[in-house]
């Protein structure tokens, strides 16, 4: 088959890391048979639409981890997406190496090595994260917000969103003047912002001293995202900017319908 577009000579570039690899308790039934990044988003997998972005902005090199019916993603997307140019993608197969997901920091120590051939054209050392399971058509993998990270000292970069519905509280306060995530306590009156499980890391959050598990996670640790991210923040090592752009977090079959009914769809 002809692909759609002219491909390209790989460029240096970061590679990502799209999220996949949750059970979707709350979007049962519709789960029971189908993985949540395939659930359909204005006629297209809830993947695509990152996968879309990432290849419009020059990424040429994705991880994907799975658990749950992973193998129906793997199937589906194959091993290279074609937009402006090649977006290869490998897979992370938590499900098949340890009967199920390692959480959002195990399943990214499992997939570092992964995510940084030895022998790929990539930045050594910063890559983007994003869930699959969220919407936001508009949001851009900047070059530009890559550089000035890459050029920086934080382990990580977050775009925050305005609290939904279901997470009335938010996650993690945000200090305009210095660009600082803050892990603020719960009896802090400051506002906090929901993290967009959108962000720029550095590998090194994933890596002794900060994080205590083997590389490549040959043990199938499971471990969280957040209390890597609140030791990091306590320390000044994260950095945060805010996103108003549409952005739907679909984590129930009515957000899903609700979606797709709207007016919010590109």
């Amino acid at each position: 088959m002809p692909h759609p577009y002219p491909t390209c000579a790989p460029a240096v570039s970061a590679p990502a890391m799209v999220l996949a690899a949750g059970r979707g308790e709350r979007m049962r039934p519709l789960t029971d048979t189908c993985p949540k990044p395939l659930l359909h988003v204005g006629g297209k997998p809830l993947l695509h639409w990152h996968l879309r972005a990432l290849a419009r902005a020059e990424v040429t090199h994705v991880v994907i981890n799975t658990a749950w019916l992973g193998e129906q993603i793997a199937q589906f997307f194959g091993d290279e997406l074609h937009e402006q140019q090649r977006l290869s993608i490998i897979y992370s197969h938590e499900g098949r190496d340890f009967g199920g997901a390692l959480e959002t920091a195990g399943g990214i120590c499992r997939a570092l090595p992964q995510l940084f051939p030895a022998d790929a054209q990539l930045l050594a050392d910063v890559f983007w994260l994003v869930a699959g399971d969220v919407y936001a058509p508009d949001f851009e993998f900047s070059s530009a917000a890559l550089a000035s990270f890459a050029s920086g000292t934080a382990l990580a970069k977050l775009w925050l969103v305005p609290n939904p519905a279901h997470n009335p509280r938010g996650d993690f306060g945000l200090d305009a003047a210095t660009g600082l995530a803050l892990n603020l306590p719960a009896a802090d009156p400051r506002p906090r912002l929901t993290y967009s499980t959108i962000g720029l890391y550095r590998r090194a959050l994933f890596e002794s001293p900060w994080c205590d598990i083997a590389p490549g996670n040959p043990q199938g640790v499971k471990a969280a995202l957040a209390p890597l991210l609140r030791t990091a923040m306590d320390q000044g090592r994260v950095t945060a900017e805010r996103y108003d752009g549409p952005w739907t977090d679909v984590g129930t079959p009515q957000r899903l319908s609700e979606l797709n009914s709207s007016r919010k769809l590109r």
